[in-house]
């Protein structure tokens, strides 16, 4: 049955993390929220499930919960318990599975050398080209480990997943993969580094199963033009189609998953994800199992094809992108009773904690301004 909004205080679009924590905040504090997404499922690209062979993936990608907030940690505790995992990744290089991000046994192994910790940074030193001032991708990663490095493990990769040279990216995006002279192959090095133990799906049904809360899937914000009165409104979408690209499109970019399941091969692959940065067209494999800690006789791998049209996972950090979302963002803030929060929204690479987080405090703020006004 559908409800009645007029009864509800706030609208919240998009129920991914940014909605649901602020759906949640609000809720709690006795505020009437209805919750709408675009899609069928609550978690937005977090959304977990079972497949048609009983293997917990992750719809849309990967999704690694690693944090230094313990704020952020505390406050999702209340919806799920945490089973540990240290993510690993390994890319194919010259028919060898390496450590990426790039450590000492990656040189050792691509070059066959047995260099030690201090060896590894001499070697660095020598081969880096120093870059000055630091503005690109590029800059980022020649400075660090110099030219043939860079072509090996990251400009192709870059390529594929940006459909840009890394030349013409913010030095942000590479920034992201430190460079290590040790021999650590975790891919986060952060204090926090779990999964939820029963999956994310559940803690989103957790976090929303408040009675304040009204849930309504399938529901398409701009087409359906909301216009029933509310106090505030909450939005999570795309910040140029909130406001019909009114300048003009921000660039983002989408993905297509191939999923594959082997049902008599309890292992695929080594470590949950390889990277492809040199060959063929997907960037990535994640055998899932690896980091749900799962017990199946078969294992199910997901294939990434990074492509520019479809649903917006990764907004495009340029320059000239960012010049672009400067002019939505003063529209935006000129909507008074309209918050902009999250990925889309803010037109901001975050991870899930950061997104949290900046939920949290957005929370906050509407809790003050609604409760007492």
């Amino acid at each position: 049955m559908k409800s009645n909004p007029k009864k509800h205080d706030v609208l919240v679009v998009g129920a991914g993390f940014a909605g649901s924590v602020i759906a949640e905040r609000l809720a709690n504090v006795g505020l009437r929220v209805i919750l709408i997404d675009r899609r069928e499922h609550i978690g937005g690209n977090a959304f977990d499930e079972l497949d048609e062979n009983g293997i917990l993936i992750h719809r849309y990608g990967p999704h690694i919960f690693h944090t230094n907030a313990a704020r952020v940690v505390e406050y999702l505790s209340q919806f799920t318990e945490w089973t540990p995992y240290e993510h690993q990744v390994l890319a194919q290089v010259e028919g060898q599975l390496l450590p990426i991000p790039i450590n000492r046994l990656t040189i050792n192994g691509l070059y066959g050398l047995n260099l030690d910790e201090a060896g590894v940074k001499a070697y660095f030193e020598r081969v880096r080209e120093p870059r000055e001032p630091i503005l690109t991708s590029e800059d980022v990663v020649l400075n660090s480990v110099g030219r043939d490095l860079y072509e090996k493990f990251f400009r192709g990769y870059t390529c594929k997943q940006w459909g840009l040279d890394p030349s013409e990216l913010s030095a942000g995006v590479a920034a992201r993969i430190p460079v290590r002279s040790n021999d650590d192959c975790r891919y986060f090095t952060d204090e926090f580094q779990i999964m939820p133990k029963q999956g994310y799906n559940a803690l989103f049904q957790r976090m929303l199963a408040h009675p304040n809360i009204t849930l309504e899937l399938g529901m398409e914000f701009m087409t359906d033009k909301w216009c029933h009165p509310v106090r505030h409104v909450v939005y999570t979408g795309p910040v140029d189609a909130y406001f019909n690209d009114c300048y003009g499109k921000l660039p983002y970019r989408s993905l297509r998953f191939e999923r594959e399941h082997f049902a008599n091969r309890t292992q695929f692959q080594p470590v949950c994800v390889v990277n492809y940065p040199n060959d063929y067209a997907f960037t990535r494999i994640t055998e899932f199992k690896h980091m749900t800690g799962q017990t199946h006789p078969g294992t199910t791998i997901m294939r990434e094809y990074p492509k520019s049209e479809g649903d917006p996972f990764y907004p495009v950090p340029r320059r000239e992108n960012e010049t672009l979302y400067h002019r939505y963002k003063t529209l935006a803030e000129s909507k008074e009773n309209t918050s902009f929060v999250g990925r889309l929204a803010q037109y901001r690479y975050y991870n899930m904690d950061q997104v949290v987080a900046a939920a949290l405090k957005v929370a906050e703020k509407l809790i003050e301004k609604l409760i007492g006004s």
